[in-house]
């Protein structure tokens, strides 16, 4: 029996495809990422609107469950912190196509709460237009606790080095990590910390930091490196609604049918103090009325590292809906997702042995971005609604060899 395909499980480490650099793509390819890199000499770099700055009050290296003194506390509206961002992949040797993107990543306070702050994310191309990465195309919001739940400190690791790197228009004390996984068919991770992040208080006080994968027959690489600093003003702002969140706030039901046996698993996650949270289990649908309410066993990524992740994963799919090898062209149906019936493109590509005929039937989202899918974390939209796999009879007919499908989702938090 098959059981339920691995892309249908929930994500919340990089994906690392072994794409190429496909032509065309030479006005946003990107540098290769270097483990020598430091950080260039920048300044500015959002219209005008945004000045460098070295003021602000100092966070610890980590935001530990503190109240009322991490630098969350203090956050105002307008405060920013702006990225350039570069990707690339490469694929096995004669393998086709390739991916590329440049530009820049914006991350901001849109409003103030007494409890949370409400942060967007925002990419452009390096020609300050939108994005053609479908993944990377919108504005998304992350509701922020300023407390922490828990003590959500996460080692960073690799051979540490201190360096004076100039960045925004100031000279910062720094930490460099370098952890090297390439004898091992890992990557080539390097990563630059503020010794006090002050104003970097949104990304941990990250500086630079570079992914360079290696092994499995591809490379590639992502990278970010800090552009600008600015800081807000007094005021609460307006927070944004969750229509598109990145997938803080958020919960989504998926019924995994495997062997005959059905289980419905949750994925909910939250944002404490410059950390994401992330739980998944099994769940009773018809008795748990109250998603998300316990995060104490969820595990955590600081924010940077989910916002380097969001980049790499974002390079893929190139078009919508995804390329299917050995697949007929999408036909258009709907599907019922709790109330909600979500207009989907079903795609069915043959599988297995022409002696044994089975078929596996994707239903992706018509339009990822579209209102019916108010409220569903990032991820989710980008995989399949729903992915099964059937024998096929000599007479036509089909029989479930196990898949899954989403069932639900929502905004858990206020």
């Amino acid at each position: 029996m098959r059981k339920p395909s691995a892309s249908f499980l929930s994500r919340s480490a990089l994906v690392c495809a072994a794409l190429t650099l496909g032509s065309g793509c030479e006005s946003t390819k990107p540098r290769a990422a270097s483990p020598t890199d430091g950080v260039p000499v920048t300044q500015g770099g959002t219209s005008g609107s945004a000045t460098d700055t070295p003021t602000g009050t100092a966070a610890p290296e980590a935001p530990g469950p503190t109240k009322g003194t991490s630098a969350w506390h203090r956050a105002r509206v307008g405060d920013q912190v702006v990225y350039s961002f570069s990707a690339i992949r490469t694929p096995p040797r004669d393998a086709q196509g390739g991916s590329a993107a440049a530009g820049q990543l914006t991350l901001e306070v849109a409003a103030v709460e007494s409890s949370r702050v409400w942060l967007t994310l925002t990419l452009q191309s390096d020609k300050g237009g939108e994005l053609t990465q479908p993944r990377l195309s919108r504005r998304l919001t992350i509701p922020m606790r300023v407390e922490a739940s828990r003590p959500l400190e996460v080692a960073r690791e690799g051979t540490a080095t201190s360096e004076q790197p100039m960045a925004a228009g100031r000279t910062w004390e720094a930490k460099r990590y370098l952890r090297d996984n390439r004898p091992v068919d890992g990557p080539l991770e390097n990563r630059l910390y503020a010794v006090d992040a002050g104003p970097l208080y949104l990304t941990n006080g990250l500086l630079d930091a570079s992914t360079t994968l290696s092994g499995f027959g591809g490379a590639g690489s992502h990278q970010l490196t800090l552009v600008s600093v600015r800081q807000g003003k007094e005021g609460a702002g307006m927070a944004p609604d969750l229509e598109w969140p990145l997938g803080p706030g958020t919960w989504f039901d998926r019924e995994m049918e495997s062997e005959g046996t059905k289980t419905v698993l949750r994925t909910c996650q939250s944002a404490e103090a410059g950390y994401v949270l992330r739980t998944e289990a099994p769940v009773n649908p018809a008795t748990d009325e109250a998603p998300c309410q316990d995060f104490s066993q969820a595990s955590v990524m600081p924010l940077e590292e989910v916002l380097l992740s969001f980049i790499s994963l974002g390079m893929e799919p190139k078009q919508w809906p995804p390329v299917v090898p050995n697949s007929a062209p999408a036909v258009r149906e709907t599907l019922a997702v709790g109330t909600k019936r979500v207009p989907v493109l079903q795609v069915d590509a043959n599988e297995g042995p022409t002696n044994a005929k089975q078929v596996r039937t994707l239903l992706f989202a018509a339009d990822p971005w579209e209102k019916t899918l108010g409220g569903l974390a990032h991820e989710a939209r980008f995989e399949p609604m729903s992915d099964f796999t059937y024998r096929v009879s000599s007479k036509g007919k089909r029989e479930s060899q196990g898949g899954a499908k989403l069932t639900g989702f929502g905004a858990w938090q206020p």
